[in-house]
């Protein structure tokens, strides 16, 4: 019998995902956002299960429905007959995301699932199943978008890229089925079946060689595994299961003993080396794969290959420390790779374009993966004669150099010296992001803030006195300089124009591209957004606030209110806070906000992430909190609220509703971006309000100290 399933994959590999599941038989496919829907029978659903080595879950639609709230999920669920799906004596688990819904909870989302299934049981039997978080019986799957539902049965069980081989890796590294799509794209099923190699030069513990024995051998990447879960569903075709398992034992039995050319992997770390040993042992694959430890410098291509492919996955930042080594590390992997793979392909993963080209060789073909929510090139190169070798001295990486303008080198003089003054103290503070200019130079009206490796550029929009061809011929003066000062690539640099906004307009998407890039602050790891939005997810001139939230928040019980994309809460949990509820009308922001949270290896779930109007919140709201942080918008109309706020007409108010919740001894602080805001203090005198304005300013916005109000109150 013909079925609809979906498997979801990672971004960026839907179109290898949609060509694999043809090849294992599956009809009716289409290509959607994170996934592919196809159609098949069991057989079909079965052999993606033990075959893909690109989905992530197979999942079996079972209902769709609408559920607009709570309720109407809860009934719909039991308009199902779980009892043909397990028993009373099995365990159950529901996975729940939710996009654009009423509901803005996932773990109540699955738990209405859990109560409806459960609940059904006991009143028929009087008994119940039990649930188990860790490989149930039978798990569910609710994804739910603009309040339309559907309810899957998720036939893998557990991630499909959970192959069964690895232990716990070196480092940190990829999925298998980011590994799988890598050697895929660059075509090493084909460079295989011809006879080539693959040498992986900085091979960690191993997944890329690994992924590559298993294609060579013809195994099925879901062979080693012992948990699906499909396995003790009622409906479970035993015999079907353990033909196709048959099937993938002869085809490796046939696999291994072929004549295959070397598969190596290399690595500077003995413990690497060790683990990538373990892994090819566990995958049936030690006497296909040879595992050494060998530097960079020391890296040769295996004796008596002529073809193959090199891939690589360099690292990003943090395995050798301080990003301005990198350079120079990826330049040799470069010559490396001239030198002894000539004839060869190879294949080099980054978030970095600016790494990529350190590599001093031309890349023939890119191909844009997703490492999880960082944005990755997979730089694809042909390592033929006429690809020749750049060292950096010969200015691969550099940006191109332009001769500058009289007015242009005196902005890029400003810059030099603000980069000698910040450079250092970023360093030393471990902060990734600041503000190197600001306007500093009135006729260059712009603000360059630094974003690791990438540059967040602000034209403020000129008055109109001034001419616009002028303005203009400014603007490239500062376009050109700025990538020549900071030895960057032109298209690091992202441009918005900044004006006043008005009600929502600084929350409204500039483009759509919705890539995200990490970034550290202190001890802190935060995800942010350079093109979409004219904001970019972190407001630097916070940082001092966020910190003594951090240093006040141990034992305490935290209240984030206009929390945008929660970076105030990371750092209260950071300092140890015991609890937080972080409030947003936006679930752009608070998705965002959960990502922060799971960033910095906190569980979201654990977190109170609150989609609601913080004006209409604070009229209901009763828990008390010992540390709150307000910083409201300077004004807002949005679509959302019954009335316009306005902070200096409406501050009184909202700080006497937010004290209420303050818990004996509490302190909230509140902060704001009006420039001319004046605090109310006689309306307020039963309030004790320290101006910390001051000590809440960065080095790098000394020049403008007006950025931003800062408060401590308490109750007096």
């Amino acid at each position: 019998m013909k079925q609809q399933f979906f498997a979801t994959a990672a971004l960026g590999l839907e179109p290898l995902l949609l060509t694999e599941l043809e090849g294992l038989g599956a009809v009716d496919v289409k290509q959607e956002r994170a996934g592919v829907r196809f159609s098949g029978g069991l057989e079909t659903a079965y052999r993606a299960c033990l075959w893909s080595r690109l989905a992530s879950r197979i999942l079996l639609p079972l209902a769709n429905f609408a559920a607009a709230d709570p309720d109407q999920l809860y009934a719909a669920v039991s308009e199902i007959d779980w009892s043909v799906h397990l028993t009373i004596d099995q365990t159950l688990a529901v996975d729940c995301t939710l996009i654009h819904s009423t509901m803005t909870h996932t773990r109540y989302g699955a738990l209405k699932v859990k109560d409806a299934v459960v609940d059904q049981f006991r009143s028929r039997i009087g008994e119940r199943p039990s649930v188990a978080v860790e490989q149930p019986d039978l798990r569910l799957n609710l994804h739910i978008i603009k309040d339309q539902a559907t309810l899957s049965l998720d036939l893998s069980g557990d991630s499909l890229h959970r192959r069964g081989y690895r232990i716990d890796g070196v480092h940190a590294p990829l999925k298998e089925n980011l590994a799988a799509a890598i050697l895929i794209r660059a075509g090493w099923p084909a460079i295989c079946a011809a006879g080539g190699g693959l040498a992986d030069p900085l091979c960690g513990s191993g997944t890329l060689p690994v992924e590559a024995g298993l294609m060579a051998t013809d195994t099925a990447p879901g062979l080693l595994r012992r948990y699906y879960g499909f396995l003790s569903w009622q409906q479970h075709d035993e015999e079907l299961w353990n033909n196709l398992v048959k099937e993938a034992l002869q085809r490796q039995a046939v696999g291994v003993d072929k004549k295959l050319a070397p598969i190596v992997g290399y690595d500077s770390d003995s413990r690497a080396v060790k683990a990538g040993w373990q892994h090819a042992q566990n995958a049936g694959l030690d006497k296909i794969i040879h595992f050494e430890r060998r530097t960079l410098r020391e890296f040769i291509a295996p004796a008596g290959v002529d073809y193959g492919l090199l891939v690589a996955n360099p690292p990003y930042g943090e395995r050798l420390g301080e990003a301005s080594e990198l350079p120079e590390f990826y330049n040799i992997l470069g010559q490396k790779m001239a030198q002894q793979c000539r004839g060869w392909k190879a294949a080099v993963i980054t978030s970095s374009s600016q790494l990529g080209r350190s590599i001093g060789l031309r890349a023939g073909k890119i191909n844009v993966l997703y490492n999880g929510a960082l944005k990755c090139q997979l730089l694809q190169f042909d390592l033929n004669e006429t690809n020749r070798w750049q060292s950096l001295e010969e200015g691969a990486g550099k940006a191109v150099k332009k001769i500058l303008s009289a007015g242009g080198e005196m902005f890029a003089n400003r810059l030099r010296k603000n980069l000698k003054k910040l450079k250092k103290w970023a360093a030393k503070k471990q902060i990734d992001c600041y503000r190197l200019y600001d306007a500093d130079l009135p006729e260059y009206a712009v603000a360059v803030d630094i974003y690791g490796d990438e540059v967040h550029l602000q034209e403020y929009r000129a008055p109109k006195e001034i001419d616009e061809h002028k303005a203009a011929e400014r603007l490239r003066e500062v376009q050109d300089a700025v990538p020549l000062v900071l030895d960057i690539s032109p298209d690091k640099i992202h441009l918005k124009v900044r004006q006043q906004q008005k009600g929502k307009q600084q929350y409204e998407k500039q483009s759509r591209r919705g890539i995200l890039k990490e970034v550290q602050e202190g001890n802190c790891r935060f995800l942010v957004n350079l093109t979409d939005y004219l904001d970019t997810g972190l407001f630097l001139d916070h940082r001092p606030t966020r910190k003594l939230i951090q240093k006040l928040a141990d034992g305490t019980r935290f209240l984030n209110l206009f929390a945008y994309t929660g970076t105030a809460t990371v750092h209260a949990l950071m300092g140890g806070a015991s609890a937080t509820t972080t409030v947003d009308m936006s679930k752009t922001y608070l998705a965002w906000a959960e990502k922060n949270i799971a960033l910095n290896h906190f569980d979201p779930k654990d977190e109170g992430l609150i989609h609601a109007d913080c004006l209409a919140w604070l009229d209901t709201a009763t828990e008390q909190y010992d540390l709150i942080f307000l910083d409201p918008p300077t004004f807002s109309n949005s679509k959302g609220m019954d009335a316009t706020f306005d902070v200096q007409r409406d501050h009184v108010e909202l700080l006497q509703k937010t004290v209420r919740l303050l818990a004996p001894g509490g302190t909230l602080i509140f902060s704001n971006n009006l420039r001319k805001f004046r605090m109310d203090h006689a309306a307020m005198s039963e309030l004790i309000i320290e101006d910390i304005t001051a000590k809440t300013i960065p080095l790098d916005f000394e020049r403008h100290p007006r950025i931003h109000n800062c408060w401590l109150i308490r109750r007096s």
